[in-house]
């Protein structure tokens, strides 16, 4: 039996959004990216029971900031995909889990090296095993938030969750 060919992330189908967060038409990411279209992601924060974040670094052949290391686990909606199955898909495809339960928070409007997408943040916790997908995460700890603050003045980061992070700190209560 063959594997099925892995397809070009640069073909998948996204819903193109006006700056109302409205559909106005579908391209592949590719054509996204490259006309710098505006278009829906999703970003979850992932906890564990102690309140640690699982951080990660981006593998090298990511389209978007290639190894760079965010602290949240998600990507971009697909074509007529909710945001909140969205969040489901990618917290499950990146941490190699299931059944995680995000919890949106709130969203904005991020704009940033020419490009610009709808970020729907969300909150899960998680407390079992991971297993992180290796096409997507290169490196993976769960780090206290005063090591997370740590590395953020020491290593790379992905523009648009340093940005998200900010928000999370500033939405979520004392």
């Amino acid at each position: 039996m063959t594997e099925p060919a892995q397809s070009d992330p640069a073909d998948e189908l996204l819903d193109v959004v006006d700056e109302h967060d409205r559909v106005t038409g579908t391209a592949p990411r590719g054509e996204v990216y490259r006309r710098g279209l505006i278009h829906r992601c999703v970003f979850v924060l992932v906890r564990d029971p102690a309140g640690r974040i699982f951080v990660h670094r981006r593998t090298d052949t990511k389209l978007f900031a290639p190894g760079a290391h965010d602290m949240f686990v998600g990507g971009v909606v697909g074509a007529g995909e909710t945001y909140r199955q969205a969040a489901v898909r990618e917290a499950e495809e990146e941490l190699g889990v299931t059944g995680i339960a995000p919890r949106p928070l709130f969203r904005f409007l991020f704009r940033g090296e020419g490009l610009a997408w709808w970020s729907d943040v969300h909150e899960a916790e998680w407390d079992g095993p991971v297993a992180p997908q290796e096409s997507e995460v290169a490196w993976h700890a769960w780090l206290t938030p005063a090591e997370l603050a740590e590395r953020l003045e020491r290593d790379v980061f992905v523009p648009d969750g340093r940005e998200a992070y900010r928000r999370y700190l500033e939405h979520r209560p004392a």
